[in-house]
């Protein structure tokens, strides 16, 4: 699968994200560099209950769109969730667990895909009532 067969879901996931307050969003194109996975998402949280929030916000928005995850680890620690979601894997960040992992510099050969017309999609939807603050 294609990133840009992707893009119709993945700006799902990014929507899902941003409905937490998530920061510092980024998408990755791994699709050239590994099998296990085309798109790789990264965002963090301020604490282990924002990041276990942001989590739990995209796996119930996600679900609520026909779109389950294979697996999710690290929820209830709050420092790292990671959710499979088949080709696209979300990383969510306690924002120092994230420096200390540095996924952005082991992965720095990835394409970073552009959020800005998601986030702008996301702003209409939270103007019109779909997204909670």
């Amino acid at each position: 699968m294609t990133v840009e067969e992707l893009a119709p879901s993945l700006a799902d996931f990014v929507r899902a994200a941003l409905g937490r307050k998530a920061t510092d969003l980024l998408v990755l194109d791994v699709s050239a560099l590994t099998s296990f996975a085309d798109v790789f998402m990264l965002c963090s949280g301020k604490s282990n209950r924002q990041v276990t929030a942001i989590a739990e916000h995209i796996r119930r928005d996600l679900k609520d769109k026909g779109i389950s995850p294979i697996s999710v680890e690290g929820m209830s620690e709050g420092h790292w969730v990671l959710m499979d979601y088949g080709h696209i894997l979300v990383h969510v960040f306690l924002e120092p667990v994230r420096e200390f992992y540095d996924l952005e510099g082991f992965w720095a050969n990835a394409e970073r895909i552009p959020v800005d017309g998601f986030v702008q999609g996301a702003e209409k939807d939270k103007e019109n009532g779909a997204i909670d603050a």
